[in-house]
């Protein structure tokens, strides 16, 4: 809502704070004790990893630009080298240092203006590729995402400091060339070895930068390799799930939904096909259906519920573990004998165990926890269960961080809604007709919704990783490509330029291979210089995503390794063409060419 005007934030909290209260009154049963609270609409839908990823993400688009401009800056340089005669002449008829360096710093910017305009329709077209790839509620509803005028601003301001930034050097370089050594026939000035320094320095940063880039995609792949290799304590093959929920359940007392399930599950499991069902307020890759207060009989329990452990609390019907491939550890699961009228009972998994046991044999121990009703929000006294058998630890929703689990037998605590999982012995999807018809000849009204396969599921709960995976990934293949083309215009220019320097070693006795390898060992150690030095950079970048990783460091050698070879691998491809040139050059006509 919109605030009147002159309607403070403490005004409007204490008039709906009112409305609460008599709400309450009204209605003591669902809303004793629940008021409301108003605050600013602020930017806190976005979860502290999203705002964390989208930095990550501008972040690489600086690094994807700094490499670029490094690229047009070593072109530049040599550039700058062809035109020494052109710019001897232009100083000698009276052109000053000045001249020069606004003339080249002129052509730089010219390149970049035309390259950001350029580069914002390519943006527009990338973001709406973005927008159409990505997985649904990734943003919130809230936010709108366009190429704004400031945004559009920002971009040509950014790629016009870049042409400033980086034409200084080549635009420097050249105002500084000795006009004298430039006219001469063949001079070659002293600042050519300069010139190559630091050309050899820009690509060594570009290298850096690209490692950087490639660390953190190399740690994001890690990350999802291991999400998809989990262990998930069940098994997500030939298992439909769907979710049965009536509209009438109030109407109905506890032991006519029990009984209404019972026969659900019972007409399921007579489909051909079908190997077993269960139905439950829960199942596994969705989360617990309550997370409730719990006190372990003869152990010390806080007087105040608020202050008691709380564990996932769940209902389901015989044949929960088998339909879900759930592996029972200790004791015995739960059986149609258990009902309404027999003992309370329930199984918890390993992890409870671990936890709250203290060494203890679990079966038998008697678990007191909170009563839930489902015509009230809130939590009732608690009644005790007795644990008759142990499972395995299942993941949750969170694959980092299993749940501390209690399941009972949904007889004793019926519910009006169910969510069913149908383990098939062949394709589930092709069964979904079937099994319909089974549910419908209980009662024809009684929709079957969010029907998924448990491999659909686990596999959506990828899709946003899988989503961000993509985007740190195509960062760093552009890093890779850009740094790939720099490393080869170096190599190509620096053999033009050594031309007459290689004539000479072949003519004094050096061999075709020993030219090839020559070229590639200066291109592999400028290479391997910049990888130890982004190294560092993968690390911060490594500290940085910690909170978005899974089962892997901040400092994966794996990764590093692996994206290092990657870039040692690129350089010597790329420098592979000029080595080449050079080693097929004739020395006769290499040291004629001066």
């Amino acid at each position: 809502g919109r605030l009147k005007e002159g309607v403070t934030l403490a005004q409007a909290n204490a008039e709906m704070a009112a409305v609460a209260d008599r709400i309450a009154k009204a209605n003591p049963r669902s809303n004793q004790g629940w008021s409301a609270r108003v605050e600013s609409l602020k930017n806190d839908w976005l979860s502290d990893n999203f705002k964390l990823t989208l930095w990550l993400f501008l972040g690489a688009s600086g690094f994807v630009l700094l490499i670029a401009c490094v690229n047009i800056a070593n072109l530049l340089l040599a550039k700058g080298m062809t035109r020494q005669k052109e710019i001897a002449v232009r100083t000698a008829i009276g052109a000053t240092r000045r001249d020069i360096f606004v003339q080249f710093l002129t052509e730089s910017l010219i390149l970049a203006i035309l390259g950001g305009a350029l580069g914002v329709g390519l943006g527009y077209a990338l973001m709406s590729g973005i927008m159409a790839a990505m997985p649904f509620n990734t943003l919130p509803g809230e936010a709108v995402v366009r190429l704004s005028v400031p945004v559009l601003l920002a971009t040509l301001a950014a790629t016009t400091l870049a042409g400033l930034l980086f034409g200084c050097a080549p635009a420097w370089y050249s105002s500084r060339v000795n006009p004298a050594d430039s006219l001469k026939e063949g001079g070659r000035s002293g600042s050519g070895r300069i010139h190559n320094r630091l050309r050899q320095l820009l690509v060594i940063g570009e290298f850096a930068l690209a490692l950087t880039l490639l660390g953190g995609a190399g740690l994001a792949i890690h990350s999802f390799w291991n999400m998809t290799h989990v262990d998930l304590g069940l098994a997500t093959d030939h298992v439909l799930t769907f979710v049965l929920s009536r509209s009438n359940a109030m109407n109905w007392k506890p032991e006519q939904n029990a009984a209404f399930f019972q026969q659900i599950i019972r007409n399921i499991e007579s489909v051909p096909g079908v190997q077993s069902a269960s139905a439950g307020t829960d199942f596994p890759l969705r989360g617990p259906g309550f997370m409730l207060p719990f006190a372990i009989s003869g152990q010390p329990d806080a007087a105040d519920s608020a202050h008691r452990p709380t564990a996932g609390f769940s209902m389901a019907t015989p044949g929960y573990l088998r339909t879900f491939g759930v592996r029972l550890v200790k004791g015995r699961t739960l059986t149609d004998t258990d009902n309404a009228s027999t003992l309370h009972v329930a199984m918890v998994n390993e992890q409870f165990v671990r936890h709250f046991m203290n060494g203890k044999d679990p079966i038998g121990q008697v678990l007191n926890v909170a009563q839930i009703d489902p015509n009230s929000p809130k939590a009732g006294p608690p009644s005790p269960w007795v644990v008759v058998g142990v499972f395995h630890d299942v993941s949750g929703w969170m694959y980092d961080r299993k749940i501390d689990e209690i399941v009972v037998p949904f007889e004793q605590v019926p519910w009006g809604g169910a969510l069913v999982g149908v383990r098939t012995a062949g394709d589930p999807d092709a069964m979904r007709k079937s099994i319909s018809k089974a549910v419908h000849a209980i009662d024809p009204t009684l929709p079957l919704s969010n029907v998924a396969t448990l491999d659909q599921i686990h596999d959506e709960r990828l899709v946003g990783d899988r989503f961000t995976l993509l985007l740190y990934v195509g960062f760093a293949v552009l890093a890779l490509v850009l740094a790939t083309v720099g490393i080869y215009g170096v190599m190509a220019f620096s053999v033009g330029q050594r031309t007459h320097e290689i004539g000479v070693r072949m003519a004094r006795g050096a061999g075709r291979d020993h030219v090839l390898l020559m070229v590639l060992q200066e291109s592999a150690l400028l290479a391997c210089v910049g990888s130890v030095l982004g190294l560092g950079g993968a690390y911060l970048v490594g500290r940085a995503m910690h909170s978005m990783l899974f089962g892997t460091g901040t400092f994966d050698m794996t990764a590093f390794s692996a994206v290092s070879a990657l870039l040692l691998l690129a350089a010597l491809f790329a420098s592979y063409i000029p080595a080449r040139r050079a080693a097929s050059i004739e020395p006769m006509r290499a040291l004629r060419s001066e």
